[in-house]
């Protein structure tokens, strides 16, 4: 497969898992956004998944580098089980794209030599080319948590099928249109 196909295709349906990402962060109402989810609230599920997106958008965990509006403690704020201080939905969806961000640059930095090295993680035994797959699925697996809850109490959430190529999740619903008219 093509380097460029590669980034592509993962590129995709990155922005396809940050969007549903930021539509269930979005859909939450202030009554639920300390909703428990296993034993976090709702808003730490969405931070913690939004972390190790950064996290792993680096080319190494020493290359990391907290960034103070999101990681007001460092990197405290991955390690320590709770966070240093509740974020709103604003800061959040904020942070969603600061992510897809990252993601974009880092999957641009790559090359065919470096997705061949080790994953830069000492505890992700994959390596560079496998590691975004492995952080997307990391974050689908707590999207799944947030919509889940979100159903449960009766909030409707929508399935994303592709990244921004054509249309965020959070444009209005008029402009969230396939071309030829069909919805998400």
């Amino acid at each position: 497969m093509r380097d460029d196909l590669y980034r592509s295709i993962v590129l995709g349906q990155f922005e396809s898992a940050l969007d549903m990402a930021a539509h269930a962060i979005s859909r939450c109402p202030a009554k639920h956004w300390e909703g428990i989810i296993g034993k976090y609230p709702f808003w730490q599920v969405a931070y913690h998944a939004l972390c190790f997106v950064d996290l792993y958008a680096s080319p190494s965990d020493d290359a990391w580098k907290p960034h103070p509006t999101f990681h007001p403690k460092g990197r405290a704020e991955l390690s320590d089980e709770y966070p240093s201080r509740i974020f709103t939905k604003a800061e959040l969806l904020a942070y969603v794209e600061f992510c897809n961000e990252r993601v974009k640059a880092s999957l641009s930095a790559e090359t065919p030599a470096s997705l061949r090295r080790p994953s830069g993680f000492s505890w992700v035994k994959i390596n560079r080319a496998e590691l975004p797959i492995y952080s997307l699925r990391h974050l689908q697996h707590h999207v799944g948590q947030l919509t889940a809850y979100l159903r449960r109490v009766n909030i409707g959430t929508r399935w994303g099928f592709t990244g921004r190529v054509l249309v965020p999740v959070t444009a209005p619903p008029a402009a969230r249109r396939r071309p030829g008219g069909s919805r998400r």
